[in-house]
């Protein structure tokens, strides 16, 4: 494939414009932005939550069809002799640093706890109240967000390797390779959404990291939470960010995500040990049997029978926009590093093992936050939750080694923001270089300053900084699942006329 060109690179410099235009909107009038973002909030999630369930289901159902049931699981993304450029152990460990990220970390307590003390419906503190937390967290973190990585990241990958494509999210569609201005106009308009929708999207997880850091901060090293001290951090770390961004991938993003896994390895095994063991193993295996049984009334559950609509928006809603948000991010970095595996391999790496390991992960920390829960009382418990970004460390301190965990959660949680970080910031220069699967230096180091500063000026310059990064993944997350749902219709389009397909 011949290195696609730099000059004249509209779909930079028009992306480039929207975000500084973005962030110098809420400095400049931090209430007025607030205000429109709230306004596209509402009006998305109340009308058309219906939407995002279906899209996110369709994801699902295609991502299983495709890759263990349709004759096309055994294509190779690449050549017919193509071989993996990554072992199995790196392959997995870079995609599930960049997939699960500072989100585990952030909700892996405070989700199952928040919604356990307060659930819709169900008497708080409940054993009703516990099976509902986790079939929740299971499906908000089990195979849909990874389904909608599926989707995208094959189609890229597809057509990236095979097809011998750029590395843009337009390349998914052929229909709109002609030279006509209409196409050129319609791939310019989907690579500038891609990149919006990643800008959002990552801004928001950045945001939650540098939050609960400051928050660790506070409860490990008894920093004062503050503005500058929020600040301070996000510009350390930004830092470190930029210069593993320069390590380049094999240097910096695959040692960053091996590392991740230990850490992660690490705490779960110590959380299994130090919690309550026998329960957290029982909600373990009876939440899966939970999560699998009403798997297809859950997915589609809005509330629109009942008075709880309204949580289903804060909650299920917002989780499968910011999943959305996520795709062209995670997508194109998968599709990045699995050159010469086969579909199925594909999707069983993608799928299936990642949404393992994170139902595991919320099995752990879950069962320890409620175990607290019932401990302190639903309404101490409240209270707790109602600093999301201080959750974790506040459960921390009813088990042993709280101190050593704590520190050791710090790294993790600076950690996962680098290889979050990172992947997004060479996406996003991917995105904005025609498609170049190694973009230059300069282009990722300005896309990290400008995630940096989004995600700072969001929660900075508005009164509600986390409602906001919240906010903005659902507004940017909508236009995007028209794209995932079409990008399903193209692959199988092209993909039936493989030739390896023509020959069976």
């Amino acid at each position: 494939m011949n290195k696609p060109k730099r000059e004249k690179n509209i779909t930079y410099t028009i992306s480039v414009i929207l975000i500084v235009a973005l962030v110098l909107w809420a400095v400049l009038s931090g209430s007025l932005f607030e205000a429109a973002a709230n306004t596209a909030f509402t009006f998305l999630s109340v009308n058309f939550s219906w939407l995002y369930m279906l899209a996110m289901s369709a994801f699902v159902i295609f991502s299983i069809w495709i890759g263990f049931f349709s004759k096309y699981r055994k294509i190779r993304l690449g050549a017919d002799d193509a071989r993996p450029e990554y072992s199995n152990a790196a392959w997995f460990g870079m995609l599930f640093s960049a997939g699960a990220g500072i989100g585990l970390v952030f909700w892996g307590v405070a989700e199952p706890l928040s919604v356990w003390a307060a659930p819709p419906g169900i008497e708080p503190g409940s054993a009703e109240a516990t099976r509902f937390a986790f079939q929740k967290a299971f499906l908000h973190w089990g195979l849909h967000p990874w389904a909608a990585y599926c989707v995208l990241g094959l189609g890229m990958a597809y057509f990236q390797f095979r097809k011998g494509k750029p590395g843009l999210v337009s390349s998914v569609f052929p229909a709109l390779a002609g030279d006509n201005k209409t196409c050129r106009i319609l791939q310019k308009g989907i690579d500038i959404l891609a990149i919006f929708a990643t800008a959002a999207g990552i801004a928001t997880s950045l945001g939650l990291g540098a939050m609960q850091i400051d928050g660790g901060l506070n409860a490990v090293f008894g920093l004062p939470k503050s503005k500058p001290v929020l600040i301070a951090t996000v510009v350390i770390i930004t830092i470190a960010c930029l210069v593993v961004t320069a390590a380049g991938m094999e240097k910096g993003i695959k040692r960053i995500g091996n590392l991740n896994n230990m850490i992660v390895g690490l705490l779960a095994v110590c959380g299994l040990l130090l919690g309550p063991t026998r329960e957290i193993l029982c909600h373990w295996v009876e939440g899966l049997g939970v999560y699998i049984q009403t798997l297809p009334s859950s997915a589609l559950e809005t509330g629109s029978f009942s008075d709880t609509s309204s949580w289903y928006g804060k909650w299920t809603v917002f989780y499968w926009a910011w999943w959305i948000a996520w795709a062209p991010f995670i997508g194109g970095f998968i599709a990045r590093i699995s050159k010469g595996r086969t579909v199925q391999e594909f999707i069983a790496g993608v799928l299936f093992l990642p949404s393992s390991a994170s139902l595991l992960w919320f099995s752990i920390f879950g069962s320890m936050g409620i175990d607290v829960g019932r401990e302190i009382g639903v309404e101490a418990a409240r209270e707790l939750v109602s600093d999301t970004a201080g959750t974790l460390f506040a459960v921390l301190r009813h088990y042993p080694l709280s101190s050593i965990l704590s520190v050791v959660f710090l790294v993790l949680l600076c950690t996962f923001f680098i290889t979050s970080f990172n992947s997004a910031t060479f996406v996003l220069g991917m995105l904005s270089s025609n498609g170049d699967l190694n973009p230059p230096l300069s282009r990722k180091l300005v896309w990290g300053v400008l995630q940096a500063a989004l995600a700072l000026v969001l929660m900075v310059c508005t009164s509600k900084g986390l409602d906001m990064l919240q906010t903005m993944s659902i507004v940017s997350a909508f236009p995007f699942a028209f794209i995932l749902i079409f990008t399903m219709v193209s692959v199988v389009q092209t993909i039936r006329k493989d030739p390896s397909v023509q020959k069976e």
